[in-house]
Formats: C-alpha cells, structure tokens, sequence
C-alpha cells in the first residue's frame, strides 16, 4: 500500500505538541508539506518545522479569537498556493468545576466552546469553499471518546465541545461528498500527553489506564498513523465515519 502525499499540502492545527506535533511529524515522513499551527508555543513550532522539512511552514492563531481563527487558512492558502487537507486537532480541557461562581464557569465554558468548536466551524467553512474550488480535499478532525461516552462533572464541556465536533465532520461529510470533500473523526481516549497529564494528576494514572482492554496507555503516534491513513486517500469511502483510538476503552 502507497502512502505517499508528497503531492499534498496538510495544515494540523496545535501542531507543536502530542498529537499535532506526531502527526505533523508522520505526515512529512511520508513526503506531506505541513503546515504547522501553533498558539503560544513558538519555540516548539520551530522544532517541529524542522523535523517536518519538505518546506514546512510554521503558521501562529490564537484560536480563542474569531480574527486570528478567520484568517488561518488563508495565509496558509497564500502560503503554498495549496491546501489539500486540514486537521482539526488543536484543543482545549479547560475544567469546570459545578461549585464554580458563575462568571468562572462561564468563562471556562466559552474558552473551551470557542477553542474546540466554534474555531473548528471557522476553519471548515474557509476550507470548503478552498476545497471546492478545487474538486476537493480531506478533514480530520480529532475529537475524543468523551464525545460518545461523556467525562467527569469538571469536563462535561470538553465532553460537549467534542460532540459537537463529531456532528459538526458528520455533517461536512453528509454534505460535501459529492464536491470531493471527505470528513473523519478521530476518537482518542487518554493519550500521554500534556492535556491528559493535567488529568492524570488530578485524578490518578491507574484511573486512566483501568477500563482500557491494553494494558498502556495510547501514544500520539498511535493516532498520529490513524491521521496519515485517512489523509492517504485509501480510506475515502469511509467518510463521515468515526475511528476510534483508545485502546478498546468501549468494549473492555
């Protein structure tokens, strides 16, 4: 099986770590030119520009802000004159505590709905009408199995932001096939990486890894091969579908 995309220009939003950074990475091993999202960690972004080569790029948004969001994919487009996919893995699980006042609670809820959702709705929406112009392109968005199997009371949010964004690809899908636009969904489980430290911390590595039918938790590479696959083109008919990555966390 050929998995080349040395003819595709791949923009992966919170590329400069865990996920997005593994899958940047695995792109540009197999001849993708990336297009490496960050938001505050430029330091980071250049290494993985660096890693990456094949003319990688590094591209900074606060995706918590509508202007810095609106004008991503185009300065990426102005950039290659291309883009050929887009991965929607930046995020945030920001948590909210039910005893929280009000105003905390709701600020959380709109840091997380803003980062997790409304900015991948925005990023879609220039996308397509890219993609359509040119018969075509591929979204992979990175959700979680919190979308399917909800969380704990402090992340209900991060929960509801990621369903959203399973509707949000399912619909793209829906939609958008016969304009040569396929949409997938990743749905990984805890995953080693900083987001999930915080909450392992928090709540203890045992609770990560005690409903899981592996005995270890997932590594961003395991996702990461997941996103080069369906970036690939050998998993089109399966647009609109859901993979999920999270070490048989539904049937253990």
């Amino acid at each position: 099986m050929d998995l080349d995309l040395s003819n595709q220009t791949i923009l992966v939003t919170g590329a400069s770590r865990g996920i997005g950074r593994a899958a940047a990475e695995a792109l540009a091993d197999t001849g993708a030119t990336v297009a490496v999202h960050y938001g505050r960690s430029e330091d980071a972004a250049a290494e993985v520009v660096a890693a990456c080569g094949r003319g990688a790029r590094a591209f900074q948004a606060d995706l918590s802000t509508l202007e810095a969001t609106d004008a991503l994919i185009e300065r990426v487009v102005d950039a290659y004159g291309r883009l050929d996919a887009l991965v929607l893995n930046a995020g945030v699980a920001v948590p909210t505590p039910l005893d929280d006042d009000t105003q905390s609670w709701g600020d959380a809820w709109a840091e997380t709905m803003h980062v997790n959702l409304r900015a991948p709705e925005l990023l879609c929406r220039h996308a397509l009408d890219h993609f359509r112009s040119r018969s075509g392109g591929r979204i992979i968005s990175v959700a979680s199995r919190a979308a399917f199997r909800g969380d704990t009371p402090d992340y209900m949010t991060y929960a509801a932001s990621k369903a959203g964004l399973v509707a949000l690809t399912r619909s793209i899908a829906r939609e958008f096939g016969t304009d040569g636009v396929k949409a997938f969904t990743l749905a990984p489980g805890f995953t080693r990486t900083d987001m999930a430290q915080d909450f392992i911390e928090e709540y203890g590595e045992a609770h990560a890894t005690s409903d899981l039918a592996l005995n270890e938790l997932t590594e961003p590479a395991d996702v990461a091969s997941v996103v080069v696959f369906l970036a690939s083109g050998h998993a089109d008919h399966a647009t609109g579908t859901t993979v999920d990555v999270n070490a048989g966390s539904y049937v253990h």
